[in-house]
C-alpha cells in the first residue's frame, strides 16, 4: 500500500478532523487508577460571557504545548476544562434585555431572574468553550466544571461556612467599591483605572478663631460635604501652629479639625487636604486614626442623600457643578485648575468607582495570607517562573487587606447567612442578628434554639464575590471537599499559567484558600506569560478598540499556524509580544509565515513519502540499527537529538518561544532544504540498493520525530501526517505517543562544524553562479584552494554534495593555487577560497554588455525618480503614500545599481 497526502494541505478540515477524534475518543480522558508521575493544570476558568480573544487564545496555546509535552513524556497528564459564572456580566446582559422590554429583575423577582440567567447559560454560555475547542486545546471535557455547579456550589458553602465558624469571616461597616450603575460593591480586578482630564478645585475653608484660613484642593468638589477634618503633615513648617485649631467647613458650617498625619504630601496642592473618611480609601483610614466621625453625603445609585442638605437627591456629577457654584457664589473658590488624573472606572458599569461605606461581608486575610507568606519564604513554595515575580507576589500578600465578598446581585452564589428579622420589624437591618448554615432547614434550627420557635428567618440576598469560588479552583474542581480519588492523585496541581495582572486577584487568593483548606498550595509553579500587543505595541482593550479576532487569523490560515506564531513570539518567559497585522486587509505576515511553514512541512512530507515505497517508519527501521550510514546520515541524526535534546530542555525549563524556534530553524533548514537536497540522488530507480534503504530509513526515523517534536506546537497538521506515514488506523494517534529522547551517541558537534563548511561552500558556489549569470543547467568546474589540511580534508570527504547541489562537474581541493587560471570568479568562506573559471562556461563580453544595459536602465529610472523628488511642485501636490513610494523607488534603484557596479567589476 502506497501512502501519501493530497497535494495542498487544507488546514480548516484537517483540524475540525482531529478535534472532533480526540473529543469522540476521549484521547484526553484523564485516569488517577493508572498511576505514574501526575501533571494537572486546571485552565484559568474564562467568563461564560466571554467570546475567545487573543489573550485566550495565546494563554490556551502556551498552556496546551505544557500539557501536550508532558503527557507524551509519560507523565499521567489532566488538563480540566471550566467557565467561571461571572456574576457582574451575566447579570449586567439579563438586566440590558429586560430594560428593552420594560422591565427591571425586581419586576420578575429573584426566582424567576435566577430562571432566566440558567436559560441565558443553557443557549449562550458555551460560546466560549466551542471557541476553546477550535484551538485543539488536549482538556479533558469529561471533567468540564461551572462555576455554579452542584459540586463546586458545595465547596463554596463548605468554605464560607468553616471560614465563619473559625471567625475568619465577618460582617461590618466598611468602605468599599461601589459601581451605582450595577449598585453592587466590586472587587479591585473589577475597577479599570482610567487616565482622564479633570480639574482640580481650590476652596478656602475659614478658621473658626476668624485668624484667616486654610486653602485645600480637591478633584470632586462634591465629596466636601462630608468632610470631617483637614489634613497637613506634622513636618510642614507652614502649618505647624495650626495643628489643633479648627476650621468651619462652607455650606455645611460644620467645625472640623485641623490635624497632622505623615500620609499627607506637603508637595501635593497647597499641602492641605479636605479629610472626607466616608468617601475616600485614605481619608477612610486617617478618619480611623484620629477617630474622626463618617459622614456619607452619597445614596447606592449615585445620588446625593439627606447629608447634602440642599443638593439631596441631585446625582453626583450634577451636585459637583452646584456645589462649585455655591462656594464660587460664597466667595470661597480659588481657582480651577486643569488636571490629568486617574480615575477608577467599574468595568462592567461603565461609571467611575465611588468609594462607599457599606454593610458588607469580609474575609479576615491575616491570618490566610501569613500561611501563603510562610510557604514562599521556607520553602520557595509556589515557585515563579520568571523569578521576578516572586517579590511582587509576596509584596502584596504583605499590603492585602480584609476582604470584601459581598456583592448587591441575584446571580451568584447566595451568602448562607439567615437574619431573625422578627427582631428588627421585619427587616433586614445593620444590627439584624443571623445565622450562618449550608442549608436552610439547619439554619432554622440554629436560629430556633437562639430565638425561640416564633423566629422568622430571611436569607442575605447579596451574593459571593466570584474571586471566592474562584480562589477555590484549584481543588473544588477535583472534588474538594471530598477526598476523591482525583484529588488525592492530581492535587497540589503541576503547573498555573496566567497573565502578570492577576497575581494579586486570583493567585494569591488561590494560594491563601488552599494553604488554609489544604495545608498546601494550589500548585509547584506559577508561570507568568505576558501580553499579546496590538501591530503598534499597544495593549489590546475594547475602549481602544484595537482587538485582533483570532477567529478571524484561524479561519484565515489555520489554527496550528496562530498557534505557532503566539508560541515563536515568545522569547524570554514572560515577555509580551506583538502582533503583525493588517487592520485594511485583516492579514497577519508573522501568522501566514507559520502556515507557509505548515505548507513546507506538508511538502517534505509528501516527498518523503512518495519516497519510501510504500513503507512505514516501523516496517523500515531505526537507521541507527544497522551498518551504512552515510556522512549526510550521520549528520541529519546528529542535528536531529541534538535538538531533541534542546527541546526537552527549553521545554522543561518554560522556553517554549526558544523551543518553537528551534524546530522552526531545524525543520525548515537542516531537514528541507539540505538533507532532503543531499539524498535525493540516492532516492532514484537505479541508486545502490543498500544506499537507498538507508536514506528511506532515515528520511522516515527523522520525520517521524520531527512530527512527535512539533506536535504540541502544533498538532492538527502533525498528527493527520503522522497517520498516513505510520498507516496507523483509528486506533493510536501521535498525541499519545512517546516524546523522542535523545541518543546521545550519535550527536557528533564536530560533523556538524564540518558540514556548516560544506554548506557555506555550496551557498559560495551557488552565489558565484547567479553573479556569473550561469545557467543553472551549466555544469562548472570548482577551484577549492586551503592552506588547512583538515579544512581540505572537509571539503573532500564531502565532494560529492558539493558537485551534486552546486552543479560542480570537476572539483579540485588544493592547498595552492596554479599562477595562470584565466579569467575567474572567486569568493570566500571561512579560510577556503572559491574559484570558478568561466573560460568556454560564459560569453564574458555578451555578460559585460547585458549588465552594462541594465545598469544603464536603472541609472536612468534612478535620475527621472531623483528629478521628481526635487520638483517641489510634485513634493506639495502628491500624497504623501505617493512621495514615500518614489522615495522607497529611489533607494531600491540605488542599491540595484550599486551591486550591477560591483558584478561589472567581476569582469
Amino acid at each position: 500500500m502506497t501512502a501519501n497526502l493530497p497535494p495542498q494541505y487544507d488546514p480548516q478540515a484537517t483540524e475540525a478532523k482531529w478535534q472532533k477524534y480526540w473529543e469522540d475518543n476521549q484521547t484526553f480522558k484523564a485516569d488517577p487508577e493508572k498511576g505514574g508521575e501526575p501533571y494537572c493544570v486546571v485552565i484559568p476558568p474564562p467568563n461564560v460571557t466571554g467570546s475567545l480573544h487573543m489573550g485566550h487564545a495565546f494563554e490556551e496555546t502556551l498552556i496546551d504545548v505544557l500539557v501536550r509535552y508532558h503527557r507524551m513524556t509519560g507523565r499521567n497528564t489532566l488538563w480540566l476544562p471550566g467557565t467561571d459564572h461571572a456574576s457582574i456580566a451575566v447579570q449586567t446582559i439579563l438586566e440590558k434585555q429586560l430594560k428593552a422590554e420594560g422591565k427591571t429583575r425586581h419586576d420578575l423577582g429573584r426566582e424567576k431572574f435566577l430562571e432566566r440567567a440558567w436559560e441565558w447559560k443553557a443557549e449562550s454560555g458555551n460560546t466560549i468553550t466551542n471557541q476553546l475547542r477550535s484551538l485543539g486545546v488536549s482538556v479533558d471535557w469529561s471533567r468540564e466544571r461551572f462555576t455554579m455547579d452542584e459540586g463546586l456550589s458545595a465547596a463554596v458553602l463548605e468554605a464560607f461556612v468553616r471560614l465563619y465558624d473559625e471567625g475568619l469571616i465577618y460582617r461590618g461597616n466598611y468602605l468599599v467599591n461601589w459601581c451605582p450603575a450595577s449598585q453592587s460593591a466590586v472587587s479591585d480586578l473589577e475597577v479599570d483605572q482610567q487616565e482622564v482630564d479633570g480639574h482640580l478645585w481650590h476652596f478656602r475653608y475659614p478658621l473658626t478663631d476668624g485668624s484667616g484660613y486654610l486653602e485645600v484642593a480637591t478633584t470632586r468638589p462634591e465629596t466636601m460635604l462630608g468632610d470631617t477634618g483637614v489634613a497637613v503633615n506634622p513636618q510642614d513648617d507652614r502649618y505647624k501652629h495650626l495643628i489643633g485649631k479648627t476650621v468651619t467647613l462652607p455650606i455645611v458650617n460644620r467645625e472640623i479639625p485641623i490635624i497632622a498625619d505623615e500620609f499627607v504630601d506637603p508637595t501635593f496642592g497647597t499641602g492641605c487636604v479636605k479629610v472626607t473618611p466616608a468617601h475616600d480609601p485614605n481619608d477612610f483610614e486617617m478618619g480611623k486614626r484620629h477617630n474622626l466621625p463618617f459622614i456619607n453625603v452619597m445614596n447606592k445609585d449615585g445620588t446625593l442623600n439627606e447629608n447634602a442638605g440642599e443638593f439631596q437627591g441631585q446625582d453626583r456629577f450634577v451636585a459637583r457643578k452646584n456645589v462649585v457654584l455655591r462656594l464660587e457664589n460664597d466667595g470661597v473658590l480659588v481657582k480651577i485648575e486643569d488636571y490629568k488624573h486617574t480615575v477608577p472606572y467599574s468595568e462592567r458599569g461603565k461609571v467611575p468607582v465611588e468609594p462607599l461605606i457599606s454593610t458588607q461581608w469580609f474575609v479576615k486575610i491575616d491570618p490566610l495570607s501569613q500561611r501563603a507568606l510562610e510557604a514562599l519564604d521556607k520553602s520557595n513554595s509556589p515557585v515563579f517562573v520568571p523569578d521576578r515575580w516572586t517579590k511582587v507576589y509576596r509584596d502584596w500578600l504583605v499590603k492585602l487587606k480584609d476582604w470584601c465578598i459581598s456583592r448587591q446581585l441575584w446571580w451568584g452564589h447566595q451568602i448562607p447567612a439567615w437574619y431573625a428579622v422578627s427582631e428588627t420589624q421585619g427587616e433586614i437591618t445593620d444590627t439584624t442578628p443571623f445565622v450562618v448554615a449550608k442549608t436552610e432547614a439547619e439554619a432554622k434550627e440554629k436560629a430556633t434554639a437562639k430565638f425561640g420557635n416564633d423566629v422568622q428567618l430571611a436569607r442575605d440576598p447579596d451574593v459571593l464575590d466570584t474571586w471566592f469560588s474562584s480562589g477555590l479552583w484549584p481543588f473544588s474542581t477535583l472534588g474538594w471537599p471530598d477526598q476523591t480519588k482525583d484529588l488525592e492523585f492530581y492535587y497540589p496541581t503541576t503547573t498555573l499559567v496566567t497573565g502578570f495582572d492577576i497575581i494579586f486577584f486570583w493567585v494569591a487568593r488561590m494560594t491563601m484558600m488552599a494553604g488554609h483548606f489544604t495545608e498546601k498550595m494550589p500548585f509547584d509553579t506559577v508561570y507568568i506569560h505576558g501580553l499579546v500587543l496590538d501591530e503598534n505595541g499597544q495593549k489590546m482593550s475594547k475602549s481602544k478598540n484595537n482587538g485582533i479576532d483570532p477567529l478571524l487569523l484561524i479561519s484565515k490560515y489555520g489554527t496550528d499556524a496562530l498557534r505557532y506564531t503566539l508560541v515563536k513570539e515568545v522569547v524570554g518567559a514572560g515577555q509580551n509580544i506583538r502582533m503583525e497585522y493588517d487592520r485594511k486587509t485583516d492579514e497577519s505576515k508573522s501568522v501566514e509565515a507559520s502556515r507557509n511553514f505548515t505548507n513546507k512541512l506538508w511538502n517534505a512530507a509528501r516527498f518523503v513519502m512518495m519516497n519510501l515505497e510504500g513503507q512505514t517508519p516501523e516496517q523500515l527501521g531505526s537507521p541507527s540499527g544497522g551498518g551504512g550510514l552515510e556522512l549526510c546520515d550521520r549528520w541529519i541524526l546528529s542535528r536531529y537529538y541534538q535538538v531533541v535534546q534542546e527541546s526537552r530542555n527549553c521545554l522543561e525549563n518554560y522556553g517554549l518561544g526558544e523551543a518553537a524556534k528551534g524546530l522552526y530553524e531545524f525543520i525548515w533548514g537542516d531537514f528541507c532544504d539540505w538533507y532532503i537536497e543531499l539524498v535525493k540522488s540516492r532516492l532514484q530507480q537505479d541508486a545502490e540498493p543498500n544506499s537507498k534503504k538507508v536514506a528511506q530509513q532515515t528520511f522516515a526515523f527523522v520525520l517521524e520525530g520531527i512530527l512527535k517534536l512539533l506536535h504540541p506546537f502544533m498538532p492538527h497538521i502533525t498528527e493527520e501526517i503522522w497517520h498516513t506515514l505510520t498507516q496507523t488506523g483509528d486506533d493510536r494517534c501521535l498525541a499519545l505517543q512517546a516524546y523522542p529522547e535523545a541518543d546521545t551517541s550519535l550527536i557528533d558537534a564536530e560533523l556538524e562544524q564540518q558540514f556548516e563548511l560544506l554548506f557555506g561552500t555550496i551557498r559560495t558556489i551557488r552565489n558565484l553562479r547567479a553573479d556569473a549569470d550561469i545557467k543553472p543547467s551549466v555544469k562548472v568546474t570548482a577551484i577549492l584552494q586551503s592552506e588547512s589540511e583538515k579544512e581540505r580534508q572537509i571539503i573532500s570527504d564531502g565532494g560529492v554534495y558539493i558537485q551534486d547541489l552546486a552543479k560542480v562537474e570537476n572539483l579540485t581541493v588544493t592547498a595552492s593555487l596554479d599562477a595562470d587560471l584565466g579569467q575567474t570568479i572567486a569568493g570566500v568562506v571561512g579560510t577556503v577560497q572559491v574559484l570558478i573559471p568561466l573560460a568556454g562556461v560564459v560569453d564574458l563580453a555578451a555578460l559585460r554588455a547585458k549588465l552594462e544595459k541594465k545598469l544603464s536602465k536603472v541609472e536612468a529610472e534612478i535620475k527621472h525618480t531623483a528629478a521628481r523628488l526635487t520638483n517641489q511642485k510634485f513634493v506639495d501636490k502628491a500624497t504623501p503614500d505617493v512621495v514615500q513610494g518614489a522615495r522607497d523607488a529611489l533607494a531600491e534603484a540605488e542599491k540595484q545599481a550599486e551591486i550591477l557596479r560591483d558584478r561589472l567589476k567581476l569582469f
